[in-house]
């Protein structure tokens, strides 16, 4: 990697830094402050399963925030990346437990402000729905899970030192699992906005290839480990202590409860078992371990009735700083990006162009657009996603879903099947057979990614892909998956 690329990585190291000195205290902040484990010991903890979290899930997991937008320049990954990380720093630097989630979040809207990108309106809703949820549902575990075990504990003779032993060993246990799953949920926060530009190459190490991606997610896990290590213990006392002095045993409590929300929001194998039994199911959205870790510490103090011992004041500052991350990050990203553009000149987005079509008329047409009045704008091409929704809607208006829409199928992607390229294509991803519907289009033009998608669909309906439901999940994901690589080996620029 040069220099280059390392400069700009170094914004999803700050990041990293900044995660593993706030999110910290979602897993061992609790134990630190009622000296049940010692800080160093976290520590290490902490930083050793945040690392394996990332490497062993971080890569394949459901909570990235592509649906928001994507990133797709590295000066413009670099900037993103720099907002979160700066406005998560700011927070930890008063000792507030922010949610990294949140700033990527606002951070990715600042850049499609700053683009000219038409922001999924239901996805952010669906995210920030969570940040409701995630602080209500932890108070709820926290009172549920306080009163089981207390109960639990009533019933077994054990001495006090007994106790403490066992206390102090299901912190340790239960803050391990807590920093995997803080890896492997929040990794693709930290980098994911690199990975349609990564700036590693991939090698081979003892016989395991290492990708690129992989190379990624373990250098930001190592920024984590950093940020544990040197700034993470000021806001470990501000969720341990700051809120409502705990016990040992409700200490360990309010690990477990965020451990469990963290568990529902996050579990493919939850929503797939929840939906093959005709149950409803609980959406995979990005979620903060910090805002439930603050409900289980308020629902813990409801229980016992000691709502008069919570720091309210505390507890209106933390909220604050939720409220107003998103919104400085998305500040900090669009001035960001606009000195990065225009004094170190440097480009921050990939430019799309959009084509309406009689085919991309159609396309409207089989998805729920009415394209009757819109013949007047065949031929016409659009620099920005903006600018062809207003052209659209001097005519008619468009819901923000029609609007997504819209843009998905006139966008131009040139792809071109060159069988000189056809050893590109993994042979894990692709088929003989596929390979061979590939083949069968060899040398055709398409303009769009739809129009190569119809041609395959035509040639084998493998291609095809399944309704979308959460069982028909991983067969669309797998089918999306292949297009993306047809396209990365195959887009092509015509000439003159």
């Amino acid at each position: 990697m040069g220099m280059t690329g390392l400069f700009f990585l170094s914004s999803g190291l700050f990041l990293g830094w900044s995660l593993g000195a706030n999110d910290a205290s979602n897993v061992y902040g609790t134990a630190v402050a009622s000296r049940m484990v010692k800080f160093k010991t976290a520590a290490l903890l902490c930083s050793l399963f945040l690392m394996l979290g990332a490497l062993i899930d971080g890569v394949g997991t459901a909570h990235t925030l592509g649906s928001l937008g994507s990133v797709n320049a590295i000066g413009g990954a670099f900037v993103t990346s720099f907002a979160a990380a700066f406005t998560v720093f700011l927070m930890t630097k008063y000792g507030l437990p922010v949610s990294v989630s949140q700033a990527v979040v606002g951070a990715i809207i600042g850049w499609n402000w700053f683009t000219d990108s038409v922001t999924d309106v239901s996805s952010v809703v669906k995210i920030a729905s969570t940040w409701i949820a995630c602080p209500i549902l932890g108070a709820i575990f926290g009172a549920l899970v306080f009163a089981i075990f207390r109960k639990i504990s009533k019933k077994i003779n054990l001495s006090l030192l007994q106790r403490d032993a066992l206390t102090r060993f299901a912190m340790v246990v239960t803050g391990a699992f807590g920093s995997y799953a803080l890896g492997a949920n929040n990794m693709a926060n930290v980098v994911g906005v690199f990975i349609p530009v990564v700036p590693f190459t991939e090698f081979s190490f003892f016989g395991f290839e290492i990708s690129p991606v992989h190379q990624l997610f373990f250098v930001g896990s190592v920024a984590v480990a950093v940020g544990v290590y040197t700034y993470s213990y000021k806001v470990m006392m501000t969720v341990g202590k700051g809120l409502l002095p705990l016990s040992p045993f409700a200490s360990w409590v309010v690990v477990l409860s965020q451990s469990l929300v963290l568990f529902i929001f996050a579990s493919e194998g939850l929503e797939y078992f929840l939906a093959s039994h005709g149950l409803p199911t609980i959406p995979l959205v990005p979620v903060s371990s910090t805002q439930a870790v603050v409900g289980a510490v308020i629902g813990i103090g409801i229980y016992k009735g000691a709502v008069r011992n919570i720091d309210w004041t505390v507890f209106l500052r933390i909220m604050g700083g939720w409220i107003i991350t998103p919104v400085i990050t998305a500040l900090v990203c669009f001035v960001s990006l606009y000195v990065m553009k225009n004094l170190f000149d440097q480009p921050v987005y990939t430019p799309k162009t959009y084509t309406i079509s009689q085919g991309v008329l159609k396309e409207f047409e089989d998805h729920g657009i009415a394209a009757d009045e819109l013949e007047s704008l065949i031929g016409k091409s659009f620099n920005s996603g903006k600018a062809m929704i207003s052209a659209i809607e001097n005519h008619m208006d468009l819901t923000n879903k029609q609007q997504l829409l819209a843009l998905k199928y006139a966008e131009v992607v040139k792809i071109k099947i060159d069988p000189k390229k056809m050893d590109k294509l993994s042979d894990k991803i692709f088929s003989h057979q596929d390979k061979a519907d590939l083949l069968a289009l060899e040398d055709k033009e398409f303009n769009y990614r739809w129009e190569i998608e119809d041609a395959l669909i035509r040639q084998n309906k493998s291609w095809q892909k399944k309704p979308d439901t959460v069982l028909n999940k991983k067969f669309n994901e797998e089918i999306m998956q292949q297009y993306k690589m047809i396209e990365g080996v195959f887009k092509w620029e015509a000439q003159g």
